[in-house]
């Protein structure tokens, strides 16, 4: 059913878009030939113009008919391809994703998270802090042999052992390479709640993360 919804509302986005594109272009070439044949009405008899010109004209009006039949179709084609992704991420409402983010959410004294790297680390340490900034937790990942998606659990202990308040944490990784230290992208775990479609494509209401853009998902549980 999902198939044929998306089929039918991405075919009306691409025949209204054409629609306008070819009454446009119509316009375009009625404007060019009248013109082309006042210039036939008003030239010198003396002088007059020769097939070459004519069919030089000609040419052009064929090459902006051409230019404009290519951008009505990569019109349609990108509004086209933003209403199938957007119907598309509606399935992922209700599921929880990975996106950029720096929160960690610690419920029944269980909270997950991940980093990403660029490359392979000898060590990865991530820092987990309370509101006022303090931290609370010290993780280590240990060394990483691969870049990508990194996921850790935090089992809501701080660093003595005591158990903490469950709540949201903010937490930060650093990553070293020899003696060279980075800050990896630190990614969120969090539920989506709707699909919104903007200039820069589809977009997640993702709560306290806020709108996230569906090209910035890591991954979808």
């Amino acid at each position: 059913m999902t198939t044929s919804v998306q089929s039918s509302t991405s075919s009306t986005a691409a025949q209204s878009i054409t629609s306008t594109a070819s009454s446009q272009l119509a316009a375009t070439q009625d404007r060019f030939l009248t013109l082309l044949v006042t210039q036939l009405q008003n030239q010198d008899p003396l002088n007059p113009m020769d097939n070459s010109q004519v069919t030089s004209q000609m040419a052009q009006l064929s090459t902006v008919s051409g230019i404009n039949q290519l951008n009505a179709t990569v019109q349609a084609l990108s509004s086209s391809m933003a209403t199938s992704q957007s119907l598309q991420a509606t399935s992922m409402i209700g599921h929880a994703a990975l996106v950029p983010g720096s929160q960690i959410s610690l419920a029944n004294s269980q909270g997950t998270a991940a980093v990403e790297l660029t490359q392979p680390a000898d060590s990865v340490t991530v820092n987990v802090s309370d509101a006022s900034g303090n931290v609370v937790r010290t993780l280590q990942l240990g060394q990483q042999s691969a870049a990508g998606v990194v996921n850790f659990a935090w089992d809501g202990k701080d660093n003595t052992g005591a158990t903490v308040a469950d709540g949201t944490y903010q937490f930060s990784a650093t990553a070293m390479v020899g003696t060279s230290k980075s800050s990896p992208t630190t990614l969120s775990y969090g539920m989506v709640n709707s699909v919104s479609l903007t200039s820069n494509g589809p977009a997640l209401g993702m709560g306290a993360l806020g709108d996230v853009a569906l090209s910035a998902v890591r991954q979808v549980l």
